[in-house]
């Protein structure tokens, strides 16, 4: 009698103690329940995905189509916050708002209210985009010298009271919802103060981030006793709360902007900074305002790409679109016909990487107190400079090393008046500082880091002055008019990620969720070693080796999370697009929006 080949296992595995059911058969952890021997059931399971049944085979999950609204973010309950805000009449900026409130309870493992933003705001009225720099800056008190002698340290450090500059956060929401908005803080934060006081569940990635940060969460008291379950991680799928956060938001929903900068909460926030060393004051708090700015773009056959400008890192994804444009004639390659199958595409992409970022590192700093000489290094002139730089037999060192890992959300909105929002949200660092401010259960971000203590340098630490900031936001236009909005947080893998989705949709004409579909790289400014996921790395990995790429094989928590959404005109309407008094339920935006959001990340797309 033969035995099928998947028994035959099962027997040996249970022979070996590597399997014990209660019952022969039957999992341990039936229906992904976790257990005190098995946190994470679903981790242990070896099986092959399945496919869908039409497009692309591998697309993970199909695009959301709408047309009175959508919003993409990194977690289910933020997307239903803003999709809720929407239904009852809001908005995108509104939407983005809710959405991102939403975030800064589920997911301070990314993000907060003591964090920083940057947007993009497309508006429909004024047929203009806008741009946010809701950054904070760094206290009176930071110098070079405090760092080095008053402290000690040959670097900023990453974790702790020193690591804050003043957070923009709540600063970026009131400015958004003032000029914008229709609705204010008591409607656009309900629903997260609703689940702060009554609970979520935890996902798999933010246990999986807590389990990472346990030892640095339990240096604070504050942070343990909030995040923390007497000192150990809550179980995964169990209930959160965080009533101390709920009552943070309440506060903002009943006093404005000032409670965090003037009132309870700046309090709370300056009394545990200097508790623990800190030179913070309420003269920093008080003095900080965001700042509307001019978006900076470049061309990319034929359709042109936004970003903010420094102290962003968005203006590398454009330096590298532009090498990408220029370059390719002058080595013989169409990165379309090439496609993303083939070593040298690869190559080129990652060398036009290492190019842009070492600029990036060079020049990169608050353009208030630094010069970033951004038309010369956005120039169409000055990519094709770089083009002999590009060996295709060969990997480079990269002639400027530097940067830092670190986290981020990124959400997107639109609406059925043609307003779209590119939003991005962040702590940096997975928990931030690892400091916590009671008795709002906020965690404090930590983007002091990214400042140098090199005198010499356009990025070194100074009062009032802006850090060089990972997190970016995107959007694409054509004459004149939104196209896409997308995003891919991540810390240092933003610019590169940016200009891979372009690539995609642009040159390979990727839908807007295939394109977070197909595998991505990242590379390290700093190592030099290129980061391919799995089945990228067995497709082109040993062609890449031969080239002299030191290559890594990775999963998708190092290339960050994306979303996106895409307008599409019904050809049959006017521009521009109607006014809003001209739309209601029955007579939607003049076209379609889809959406896309990564399987990488908790997400969703959503829309009506």
């Amino acid at each position: 009698m033969m035995l099928n080949h998947h028994l035959i296992k099962s027997l040996v595995l249970v022979a070996a103690g590597a399997v014990m059911p209660g019952v022969f058969g039957q999992s341990d952890n039936a229906f992904g329940i976790p257990s005190e021997k098995v946190r994470n059931p679903a981790a242990n399971i070896v099986a092959a995905p399945g496919s869908r049944g039409q497009g692309w085979l591998a697309q993970g999950r199909s695009e959301v189509i709408a047309r009175h609204g959508i919003v993409a973010t990194s977690d289910p309950l933020a997307a239903q916050a803003g999709l809720e805000i929407l239904q009852q009449g809001g908005n995108a900026i509104d939407a983005a708002v809710a959405a991102a409130a939403v975030l800064d309870v589920t997911s301070q493992n990314d993000t907060g209210l003591a964090g920083d933003l940057f947007a993009l705001v497309w508006s429909a009225a004024d047929q203009k985009l806008y741009a946010l720099n809701s950054a904070g800056f760094a206290p009176a008190g930071w110098t070079p010298e405090f760092f080095k002698e008053e402290l000690g340290l040959n670097q900023m450090p990453g974790r702790g009271v020193n690591a804050a500059t003043v957070p923009g956060a709540v600063s970026g929401y009131d400015a958004l919802l003032e000029r914008f908005g229709t609705m204010g803080f008591a409607e656009t934060l309900e629903r997260a103060a609703r689940v702060a006081e009554q609970g979520w569940g935890q996902s798999e990635r933010r246990h999986d981030d807590l389990v990472s940060q346990q030892n640095k969460l339990l240096q604070d008291a504050d942070s343990d006793a909030v995040f923390l379950d007497e000192g150990e991680v809550p179980a995964l799928y169990s209930i959160i709360r965080n009533p101390g956060l709920a009552d943070a938001l309440r506060l903002i929903q009943r006093e404005g902007r000032e409670a965090f900068y003037s009132g309870d909460i700046a309090d709370a926030l300056i009394a545990k900074i200097q508790s623990e060393g800190g030179v913070m004051t309420h003269e920093d708090l008080a003095a900080f305002q965001s700042e509307w700015i001019e978006p900076i773009s470049t061309s990319y056959h034929g359709y042109d790409i936004f970003q903010l400008p420094p102290p962003g890192q968005g203006w590398a994804a454009l330096e590298m679109l532009n090498i990408l444009e220029v370059c390719a004639p002058l080595h013989n390659l169409n990165l379309a016909a090439l496609g993303p199958s083939n070593p040298d595409y690869w190559h080129f992409m990652v060398e036009a990487k290492k190019l842009a970022y070492s600029d990036l590192q060079a020049y990169n700093a608050d353009p208030l107190f630094s010069e970033v000489p951004l038309d010369r290094l956005l120039s169409k002139e000055y990519a094709l400079g770089l083009c002999d730089r590009i060996d295709m037999d060969l990997a480079s060192e990269p002639s400027v090393k530097g940067g830092l890992d670190g986290g981020t959300i990124y959400l997107t909105t639109a609406d059925r008046w043609g307003n779209m929002v590119s939003f991005i949200h962040s702590i940096f660092s997975v928990y931030g500082s690892g400091i916590t401010i009671p008795p709002y259960g906020m965690i404090l971000h930590n983007r002091g880091v990214a400042f140098s203590v090199d005198e010499a340098h356009p990025n070194v630490v100074a009062p009032r002055k802006r850090p060089f900031h990972s997190i970016i936001a995107g959007m694409v236009m054509q004459d004149g008019q939104p196209l896409m909005t997308f995003g891919n947080m991540g810390g240092a893998v933003q610019p590169e990620t940016h200009a891979q989705h372009m690539v995609n949709v642009i040159d390979h004409g990727m839908n807007v969720q295939m394109t977070t579909d197909a595998a991505r790289f990242t590379h390290s400014q700093s190592s030099n070693v290129l980061s391919l996921e799995h089945d990228l790395y067995s497709l082109v990995g040993r062609s890449l080796e031969a080239k002299g790429h030191e290559v890594r094989s990775v999963n998708g928590g190092r290339v960050g999370g994306y979303q996106g959404i895409l307008f599409t005109r019904d050809p049959s309407l006017p521009l521009p697009v109607m006014t809003p008094e001209s739309i209601s339920e029955d007579h939607p935006v003049n076209g379609i929006y889809r959406a896309g959001s990564d399987h990488r990340k908790d997400g969703q797309a959503v829309g009506w």
